[in-house]
This record gives C-alpha cells, sequence and structure tokens, in this order.
C-alpha cells in the first residue's frame, strides 16, 4: 500500500479516511478539493491540476482524496491501492451535515478553519449531485478503475462501519511488519 487512491461521493468520507490512512502508513496525504480552489473558490487551469497530479504520483508513496474524473486516470495509473467509498445517498447526505455542524461549532469557537474545498459550499446543485451520484457519477467511477486501475487492489467500502474496519485491517497489517 504505497501509492492509494480514494474515491467516492462529497461526504462518504473521504478526507477524513484519507487522512487516517496516511497517518497509518506514514505516507504524505493530498486532498484534491485543497489543491484545487484557492481561498476565493477559484478553480485551477485543467492543464496545471493535471500537471500537479502528475508530479504527485511520481512519488514513492502517497495518499490522494478526491474525484475529478478528469483527472482520475492520472492517479489510477499508477495507485497500487484503490478505496471507492460507496456509501448511500443518506449517509452522503449525513455526512456532509455532521462536517458543516462541526465546522459552525469550531469556528464559534475561534478555531480557524485551514482546509478549503467543495465541502465548504454546500448548493442545492451540490445535494442533488450527492443525491444522484450512485445512479450518475459512481458506474463511470468504476468504469475508470477497471479500465486504468491495472493490478491495484481495489476496495469497495459500502458503509461506514466497513471503512473502519478496512483501517483496522490495515493498522493490523502494518503492526505485524513492524
Amino acid at each position: 500500500m504505497d501509492r492509494t487512491v480514494i474515491v467516492g461521493c462529497g461526504g462518504s468520507g473521504k478526507t477524513t479516511f484519507a487522512r487516517r490512512l496516511g497517518e497509518l502508513l506514514a505516507a504524505p496525504v493530498t486532498h484534491l478539493d485543497a489543491l484545487y480552489y484557492d481561498r476565493d473558490w477559484k478553480p485551477m487551469s485543467g492543464d496545471r491540476f493535471a500537471t500537479l497530479q502528475h508530479e504527485l504520483v511520481a512519488s514513492p508513496s502517497w495518499v490522494i482524496d478526491g474525484n475529478y474524473a478528469s483527472t482520475l486516470p492520472i492517479r489510477l495509473g499508477r495507485a497500487d491501492t484503490v478505496v471507492f467509498l460507496d456509501l448511500s445517498p443518506v449517509a452522503c447526505l449525513w455526512g456532509i451535515t455532521r462536517r458543516r455542524l462541526h465546522r459552525v461549532l469550531r469556528d464559534r469557537a475561534g478555531r480557524q478553519n485551514a482546509q478549503t474545498g467543495m465541502y465548504d459550499r454546500i448548493t442545492w446543485e451540490f445535494v442533488r449531485y450527492v443525491w444522484n451520484y450512485r445512479r450518475s457519477m459512481a458506474p463511470r467511477v468504476r468504469g475508470l478503475i477497471a479500465e486504468h486501475a491495472g493490478d491495484a487492489q481495489v476496495h469497495v467500502v459500502r458503509s461506514r462501519r466497513a471503512a473502519e474496519a478496512l483501517l483496522t485491517h490495515i493498522a493490523e497489517q502494518v503492526s505485524r511488519r513492524t
């Protein structure tokens, strides 16, 4: 598990899973939303975004979370592991709601939000995207994984409990190696 791609719907837990996996593997973690958008919500140019991803995946060890189907083949082509968080729309919407409430409470307590990304902007369009992700986007993601992931080990995770179990399994494997 040297090079891991994490994909899934907004609210599925990609960022949290990536952070925890990076800690377990002692691997650098990149959250593509934070890379793609600046603090004023201006997106990076597509060419620059692709170039940065080529640079990231050239490293020997990494965890990268984010969808961006147009550049997913870049990441999949170098990945040895893919984690597809394929949670239900209700679970994803609940994840978005919990995250938003947590951020509002944290910001009221005077702590600054150091990350940027799509998850900070909840619009009806985004809610519709999340609700329809399994029907509209997930088949495309599955197709890209099948086409570009080669011999990578693919984990399709369908619940938060299953995500936790996968992290526990990985932690056990890491501890056996040390």
